[in-house]
């Protein structure tokens, strides 16, 4: 997937924060557009293994992707997270959150 263009992000930040005041509000409407708009399950590999992301989950200071496999579970910051090609549907949020924290 090609990442969006710096102002097509700029203004989906703007949707998603733009009754936010701090950090704190604004982590939170973006995580809320992540989880209307993320289509999850997807598959993706991490350290060269195939997982699934079951949900995305809000802590006290970032967005993380709940991976499983198997019986396994493992919560990786969403800014960390490798993204699938193609891409899962709304993706795009994902892109979003990471050029908001500064990635």
């Amino acid at each position: 997937m090609a990442s969006k263009g710096s102002a097509a992000l700029e203004a989906m930040i703007e949707e998603a924060t733009v009754d936010a005041y701090g950090d704190d509000e604004q982590l939170t409407g973006l995580f809320t557009m992540l989880e209307e708009h993320l289509a999850v399950p997807f598959t993706t590999t991490v350290l060269g293994v195939e997982a699934t992301v079951r949900k995305i989950d809000l802590t006290a200071d970032t967005i993380v992707a709940v991976c499983a496999r198997g019986r396994h579970r493992q919560r990786i910051d969403l800014l960390d997270l490798p993204l699938p090609t193609p891409a899962p549907e709304g993706a795009a949020w994902i892109d979003a959150y990471r050029h908001w924290a500064g990635r």
